[in-house]
């Protein structure tokens, strides 16, 4: 009985946890890279990719299940290579050197885009 209040509480505990979790506050700390900071590189890249005017793009939000550690160079971006077999276009955000580290030595984070939408 007991341990069923424990769970029952501990889960309680975590959904506010989570919920109150947004890429907003994702950032980036001393031993893992944000995911806000990751968003905000590729939306530098698309506004660049915008420019060019052939397409127009929106971000998305990365999977908010990545974690990464942080990166010890600045952040690289390009468009995901077709090759890799997603399904949807996205922009790969790379760290080709992470901070030392016992799981990485670098990374990338495929970040999901869509064609802009005109909103009246």
């Amino acid at each position: 009985m007991l341990r069923s209040i424990l769970f029952a509480g501990t889960l309680s505990a975590c959904i506010l946890c989570l919920s109150a979790w947004s890429i907003e506050t994702g950032r980036s700390t001393e031993y893992k890279h944000g995911l806000f900071e990751i968003r905000e590189q590729a939306r530098r890249f698309i506004a660049q990719e915008n420019i060019k005017g052939q397409q127009q793009w929106d971000v998305l939000e990365p999977n908010a299940k990545v974690l990464v550690p942080r990166c010890a160079i600045p952040l690289q971006t390009q468009w995901a290579p077709k090759s890799l077999g997603r399904s949807k276009p996205s922009v790969m955000v790379v760290c080709p050197a992470a901070v030392p580290n016992a799981v990485m030595k670098r990374w990338d984070v495929h970040v999901p885009v869509e064609w802009k939408t005109h909103r009246p």
